[in-house]
C-alpha cells in the first residue's frame, strides 16, 4: 500500500507554526515512506477565504523548501484538490447517504432552531445542538418536499445509544459515546455548500488518503467521521493525531507569546532551514545526541512511533540558538544574499531600498566573516556594518577613553597608531594582531588602551566586529582620514 498523506488548510488565515508543523510531519512521514504528500485547499468557509491567503501557503512552502507531490498548482490524478471546485461531489455523496437511510432531509428554519435554543438556554436544559426533529420524517414525504424545492439541508443520521471506536497511532484506542456527538449534524447546506465534516471525509476517501496526522484539536471530530466513513461503507485511514504545541506558560502557542505566522518570522530575520529544523523537533525525536539536520535527514529519519504524547513547549531562545547555528554554516556569498533584502530596507547602501553597487556588494559579501560569528537574526548582520559603507558620527569623546584613562591618553594612542596603520591594514588579522601585542610589550602599554580609541575613530563604536579585518576592507586611506578625523575632534 502506497502511503498518501495530506495538507489541508482552510485559507482564512496566515500560515502559522502549528499548521506547518501539521503539514512538516506530513511531509516527513510520506518522504520516509516513499509516499505522496498531497496538498488540498478546503475553501468551504467562503466568508472568511481570501486569495492573499492562498498566495501566503504558496509562498511560505516555497521559502520553506516543501514541495508537494499532488496539489492546486501541480495538478495530479485525484483534482481538482480545492473543495470549492468540487460541490457536485458533495451533493452527491450526501443525496447517496438519503439513499442509503443514513442521512436526511431536514426543513427546521433558523427561526424554529434559534427557538428551540432559547427555549433551552431559558428551562436551562442540558440537551444541546439539533433536536432530531426531521428524523422521523417520512422519507418519502421528505423526498417529495425536497423536490418541489423546499428549502432543506441534509443531516446525518448519527447511530444512538452506541459508542464509536477508533485506534490513534500515538494515542491508542478511543471510544467515544454516540450521545456525545454533534446530533444529527448537517451535511449539505441550503445553498448546496457542503460543510467542513463532509468534503473532508469525501475528498481523503476518494484521493486515497491512508494516514491522517492532524493535531489533536481534532480529536472530537473524529467520531463523527469515522461515523461517516461507515454509514458509506468506506474504511477510515489510519489517524495519529500530533502533541499541541504550548508556550512557555503551557497554553496554546498564540501571539501572546510572539511571532506565530511563518511571515512574522521571516520578518524577524529567521532562516527557513532553522524554522524547519526546529519545529521537526516539536513533539518529535530522531537521532540520539544530534541537533542539526537538513530537511533530507529529518525524512530519512522520521517514524510515527518517535512521536511524543506530551504537548511541545514553543522555547525562541532554543529557536535562536538554531538560527544562529544556520547563518554560521552559511557561505558568506549565501548568507550575503539571504540578509540583503534587510541591508537593503536598512539603507546601508546609500538609502532605503537602494541596491549596491558591485564595488558594494564585493565589500558586503567579504565582510561576512565579521559578523556571522556573532549574528543570531539577519537584521543584526547590516546593522553591525554600518561603518563600512558610510562615515560613521562622532560619538561623545568619552567614548574614546580607554579604562583608566582620559582625553589625553586618547590623544597619544591615536598619535602613536599613526605609524602602525599601513602595516595593520595589509597584513593578516592574526599578522596585525601579534605586531600590535610586541609593540605594546616593547612601549610597557596596554593592549586595551591602544587599541579602544582606534576602534572608535574607525567604526564609531566601542563594541563592533573585529577590527583589524574591517580595517583591511575599509583601506589605509579611510582608516588614516577616520583616524584624523578623530584626533582633530578630541583636540578641539
Amino acid at each position: 500500500m502506497e502511503v498518501r498523506v495530506r495538507y489541508a488548510p482552510s485559507p482564512t488565515g496566515l500560515q502559522h507554526i502549528g499548521g506547518v508543523r501539521t503539514a512538516l510531519f506530513n511531509y516527513l512521514f510520506a518522504r520516509s515512506q516513499g509516499g505522496k504528500f498531497i496538498l488540498r485547499l478546503e475553501d468551504t468557509d467562503r466568508t472568511r477565504f481570501d486569495e492573499a491567503f492562498v498566495q501566503n501557503l504558496y509562498d511560505t512552502f516555497a521559502w520553506l523548501g516543501i514541495h508537494w507531490d499532488e496539489g492546486p498548482d501541480v495538478g495530479g490524478p485525484f483534482g481538482p484538490y480545492v473543495q470549492s471546485e468540487r460541490f457536485a461531489l458533495y451533493k452527491e455523496y450526501a443525496e447517496e447517504l438519503v439513499t442509503l437511510g443514513k442521512a436526511y432531509y431536514c426543513f427546521c428554519s433558523e427561526e424554529r432552531l434559534e427557538r428551540i435554543r432559547k427555549e433551552r438556554e431559558e428551562s436551562h436544559s442540558s440537551e444541546s445542538g439539533y433536536d432530531r426533529h426531521c428524523r422521523s420524517l417520512d422519507p418519502a414525504e421528505a423526498q417529495r418536499r425536497a423536490r418541489a424545492g423546499e428549502p432543506h439541508v441534509i443531516r446525518l443520521k448519527i447511530p444512538l445509544g452506541e459508542v464509536t471506536r477508533f485506534h490513534d497511532h500515538l494515542l491508542g484506542d478511543i471510544e467515544w459515546k454516540n450521545d456525545d456527538v454533534n446530533p444529527d449534524p448537517v451535511l449539505l447546506k441550503s445553498d448546496g455548500f457542503p460543510t467542513y465534516h463532509l468534503a473532508n471525509v469525501v475528498d481523503d476517501h476518494l484521493m486515497g488518503i491512508t494516514h491522517v496526522l492532524r493535531a489533536q484539536e481534532w480529536i472530537p471530530s473524529t467520531p463523527l467521521h469515522v461515523i461517516m466513513y461507515r454509514a458509506f461503507g468506506w474504511e477510515h485511514p489510519e489517524y495519529c493525531h500530533l502533541p499541541m504545541v504550548m508556550g512557555q506558560d503551557g497554553k496554546k502557542l498564540s501571539k501572546r507569546h510572539g511571532a506565530t505566522s511563518i511571515d512574522e518570522f521571516r520578518r524577524q530575520g529567521y532562516l527557513p532551514e532553522a524554522l524547519i529544523n526546529y519545529v521537526a523537533l516539536l513533539g518529535a525525536s530522531y537521532e540520539e545526541g544530534k541537533d542539526l539536520y537538513t530537511l533530507e535527514e529529518l525524512a530519512r529519519s522520521f517514524s510515527l512511533d518517535k512521536l511524543n504524547k506530551a504537548p511541545a513547549t514553543f522555547d525562541y531562545k532554543k529557536l535562536e540558538w538554531y538560527n544562529g547555528q544556520y547563518i554560521r554554516m552559511k557561505g558568506d556569498e549565501d548568507l550575503a544574499r539571504e540578509s540583503l533584502p534587510f541591508a537593503k530596507e536598512s539603507g546601508l547602501f546609500g538609502s532605503p531600498g537602494k541596491d549596491p553597487t558591485e564595488a558594494q556588494w564585493q565589500r558586503y559579501v567579504a565582510a561576512m566573516p565579521l559578523v556571522k560569528e556573532r549574528a543570531n537574526y539577519l537584521p543584526e548582520i547590516p546593522q553591525k556594518l554600518g561603518y563600512l559603507f558610510a562615515e560613521p558620527p562622532l560619538p561623545a569623546k568619552e567614548e574614546f577613553v580607554p579604562k583608566k584613562g582620559d582625553l589625553a591618553t586618547a590623544v597619544v594612542m591615536l598619535e602613536r597608531l599613526r605609524s602602525l596603520l599601513p602595516q595593520m591594514v595589509s597584513q593578516s588579522e592574526a599578522e596585525s594582531e601579534e605586531m600590535v601585542k610586541t609593540y605594546c610589550e616593547k612601549e610597557q602599554i596596554k593592549m586595551g588602551d591602544l587599541m579602544m580609541p582606534l576602534r572608535v575613530a574607525i567604526t564609531g563604536s566601542r563594541v563592533s566586529p573585529p577590527l583589524f579585518g574591517s580595517m583591511r576592507l575599509l583601506g589605509l586611506e579611510v582608516c588614516t582620514q577616520r583616524l584624523e578625523r578623530s584626533l582633530s575632534y578630541l583636540k578641539a
